[in-house]
């Protein structure tokens, strides 16, 4: 019965806490409270109940006294793995495909739709300096932001100082790897020492936090060079910040969608050769999606997000937007790991190798949901089609049936408590998108979520997880429709990791897409799969007509 306490709360105290009147809480208010939870007591349990609530009011009073930053965790942990899940082990070296030769262009700018895996090449054989390459996309990015709307800040003199040390290093025999030298985004959730770090929103857009987050270290320990700091929807939802809304390089009279907005746009117009997002649920997916970029969302508890804005601290998840499959797996290879700091994470190895059979493989596929009469369903069918083709062994798979939908609770309670202060303050009130499906409404309906219902989503959290580990005994990957039936937020529950490649173009001449899933850790045999199909396919190489190299 302590649950009501959520709802009178909200029902007896503004956003701006003035000194509390414990006598408002009566037991008319309850009453009133518990038709919003599904709930009838008695007029005696009301009675019974009144002190109780007025205490709790008090306290949670004095709780509101001390700030809380958005940085500073929940001290309880979310366990993504299964009853009897066997951490993989074994380590070995990580093993890229060779690359044919690759030469210098004879316009610098031809560069621009190059991958990691080129570029490196050219930059390891001293073809192409990381200062030509960090001056070619520090303009891409000045002469389409106009039109594309993906920066929020560009880092150009951090930039240009760390690729002329790149450039000292390599020549003098000091080659870190594929990374050494490679212009990269960060989506702006994440700190950069000496630039602010907006959260695409109005009420921080003049934020400075003093350090730089783990993922930003780790890249600069791999010697890539960080030329600008990426938009997102406010506070991580959508395409739209307080600069504009970002644009689809493939029709910009479309939104990007997000909240990675900027890193995928940016990548899909040649304007990075990668990028930094994020996803709790759908953020790294469904850009990727709209832009014709692949991404990785990879095992919640992989990559540290230290340094990050927390919007849940149970589903966040970094990952790298590129341009293949490949190129996910050197940046995902570079930002793994421990960091001392973010608890949550897991020291699992990463294993990729190019080389796979899909013919000793079983990959699962969501077939009913691939059944659909959807836009998406004839590419989604041609994807199965060509994975037959390519030898491997198909085999239809159903995903746990519970009402996952409901689950979102869980996403919109953590959230509402990330930004409990911006919601009390009033200053919610600044950001731009003010509709009923926005954060600042979201916020505020969330608090008259029980505590009871919360816990009691994570219990069945529980059970959802138990059930997939089930479902993955029998395959080493599944292929879902990006956006079909409950796999987006089912998996990003249970943080099975992902990655969003395209598909084909429908026609309008938009991209589509697919996900391909893999057990938890087990991103080196999602990666192999995922390369061989795109491999097998060119809509990759495919850019958008609207933004020329």
């Amino acid at each position: 019965m302590r649950s009501v306490l959520v709802l009178l709360l909200a029902a007896v105290s503004s956003p701006a806490a003035a000194p509390i009147d414990t006598m408002k809480v009566t037991k008319e208010n309850i009453q009133a409270a518990e038709s919003i939870i599904g709930f009838e007591f008695t007029d005696a349990e009301r009675d019974s109940m009144l002190e109780s609530l007025k205490e709790n009011l008090i306290a949670s009073e004095k709780l509101r006294t001390v700030l809380i930053d958005n940085s500073v965790p929940p001290a309880l942990q979310f366990n993504p793995i299964p009853v009897g899940f066997k951490m993989p082990t074994e380590r070995k070296p990580v093993e890229y495909s060779p690359i044919d030769s690759i030469k210098r262009p004879q316009e610098l700018n031809d560069l621009a739709f190059y991958s990691v895996r080129e570029l490196a090449d050219l930059i390891r054989t001293r073809q192409v300096t990381s200062v030509e390459l960090t001056d070619l996309f520090i303009a891409r990015l000045k002469k389409y932001d106009p039109q594309l709307h993906c920066v929020i800040t560009l880092t150009e003199e951090r930039a240009l100082a760390h690729a002329a040390k790149a450039d000292q290093e390599i020549a003098a025999g000091r080659y870190r790897g594929p990374l050494h030298g490679i212009p990269y985004g960060a989506k702006d959730l994440l700190a950069a020492k000496g630039y602010k770090t907006t959260w695409g929103s109005v009420p921080y857009k003049d934020q400075v936090i003093d350090a730089d987050a783990t993922v930003i270290q780790k890249l600069d320990s791999a010697g890539a060079i960080l030329v600008a700091k990426m938009t997102l929807g406010e506070l991580a939802w959508g395409d739209v910040w307080f600069g504009e809304k970002t644009r689809n390089p493939w029709d910009t009279s479309q939104g990007s969608s997000g909240s990675s907005a900027g890193s995928a746009s940016a990548v899909a117009a040649g304007l990075l050769p990668f990028a930094i997002g994020t996803e709790t649920w759908g953020s790294i997916v469904s850009p990727s999606t709209r832009c014709g970029t692949t991404g990785l969302r990879p095992t919640y508890g992989r990559v540290s997000r230290t340094g990050a804005m927390a919007l849940s601290w149970t589903m966040d998840k970094i990952g790298p937007i590129c341009r293949t499959v490949e190129d996910c797996a050197i940046v995902f290879d570079a930002i793994i790991g421990p960091d001392g700091v973010d608890q949550t994470l897991i020291d699992a190895p990463f294993t990729y190798s190019h080389h796979v059979d899909l013919s000793k493989l079983r990959i699962g596929y969501l077939a009913k949901d691939m059944e659909e009469d959807t836009n998406a369903a004839p590419f989604d069918r041609a994807t199965i089609a060509k994975l037959k083709e390519m030898g491997g062994i198909l085999v239809e798979i159903k995903l746990p049936d519970y009402p996952i939908d409901a689950m979102s609770i869980i996403l919109s309670a953590e959230a509402a408590a990330a930004f409990d202060e911006l919601t009390r303050s009033g200053r919610d009130d600044l950001m731009i998108r003010q509709i009923k499906n926005a954060w600042p409404n979201v916020f505020r309906a969330s608090r008259f979520i029980p505590a009871v219902e919360y816990i009691q989503a994570n219990r069945l959290r529980y059970k959802v997880i138990q059930e997939m580990a089930a479902v993955m005994e029998g395959i080493d990957v599944y292929v879902s429709p990006s956006f079909g039936g409950n796999n987006l937020l089912l998996t990003n529950l249970t943080s099975h990791p992902c990655v969003v490649l395209p598909n084909g173009f429908d026609s309008t001449g938009h991209p589509t897409s697919i996900t391909f899933m893999s057990n938890l850790y087990d991103e080196a045999t999602l990666l192999a799969v995922a390369k061989a199909y795109q491999d097998a396919t060119d809509f990759h190489r495919q850019h958008p007509k609207n933004v020329l190299p």
